[in-house]
């Protein structure tokens, strides 16, 4: 334990590092529920995850949260001679899927990813198949290509995130100036790729635009950075999947939302995706 009573901090090894993995108690109600492991935004701790957890506890639903590569308790952090990037970070979601699976057995399982971490667990069943899945809930994630913005708002983009690129080759990692916390050049390159061109790059020489599970993508009121247009280009490339598109408003939570901030304010949300989970097939 870390000494929160809310969760067991645990780690599953890597080459050259760990992944942090925040494991909570089990839902009130029947044995074997289904189980959610969420994946975080890029630069966000998990434990910044906690009230959102809570709510899908609340809602039925056993709960995982991992640090991503290089963030919060998860190492190696990012530095000149860490090079990774998208590939590493759909391997980990894979990894720390092997290392649950006495957690997982017989259950319903669900992905779970907010921005970044949303794009690495999409990319994770593209490269190696959903078997190991029943569903994925994307929140707040989106290509960020740079056409896709609403009005001149991507005049703006590209020049910042092919900026941040430049400044990342130039100094060997991503300072976290503003955006983003420190991250490695691979994740800064590829991320900056997605938005100069509004694709996926290729992964070990696979097409990643590939069909996965059922999804569940859901864009958030007021996010500054993945508005609801590029959620819809996202799912514009899901077209093997079986998509269901919804909006969290500001009506439904109750209070403002941002691209961070529907975490605090999720407990409608959470009793949605609970729904989409029972809705699943059962293993």
């Amino acid at each position: 334990m870390n000494g929160d009573p809310e969760y067991a901090q645990e780690f599953v090894d890597i080459a050259g590092g760990r992944l942090g993995v925040q494991i909570y108690p089990e839902p009130t109600g029947p044995a074997g529920a289904p189980v959610v492991v969420i994946w975080p935004a890029m630069g966000v701790r998990a434990r910044y995850y906690r009230p959102f957890a809570t709510a899908l506890r609340a809602a039925g639903l056993a709960v995982v949260v991992a640090d991503l590569r290089g963030t919060g308790t998860s190492t190696p952090a990012p530095s000149r001679a860490d090079r990774h990037g998208y590939t590493e970070l759909a391997d980990d979601v894979g990894t720390v899927l092997a290392a649950l699976k006495p957690q997982l057995d017989g259950r319903t399982r669900l992905l779970l990813g907010h921005s970044l971490g949303g794009q690495a667990a999409l990319l994770h069943l593209a490269l190696h198949g959903a078997d190991a899945v029943d569903g994925l809930a994307l929140v707040a994630v989106g290509i960020p290509y740079w056409r896709s913005y609403p009005g001149r708002r991507g005049v703006g983009v590209l020049p910042y995130t092919q900026g941040i690129a430049a400044t990342t080759a130039l100094l060997g990692v991503w300072p976290g100036w503003g955006f983003g916390g420190r991250q490695a050049r691979g994740v800064i390159r590829d991320w900056a790729y997605t938005a100069r061109t509004g694709r996926f790059p290729r992964l070990d020489g696979t097409d990643t635009e590939a069909a996965v599970r059922a999804v569940l993508a859901v864009s958030v009121d007021d996010d500054q950075y993945t508005p609801h247009e590029t959620m819809d280009h996202l799912c514009g490339k899901l077209t093997a999947a079986p998509v269901t598109r919804e909006l969290y408003t500001v009506a439904q939570a109750g209070v403002a939302l941002d691209h961070f901030t529907w975490v605090r304010a999720a407990t409608p949300l959470a009793q949605r995706i609970a729904g989409f989970a029972s809705d699943l097939p059962p293993r």
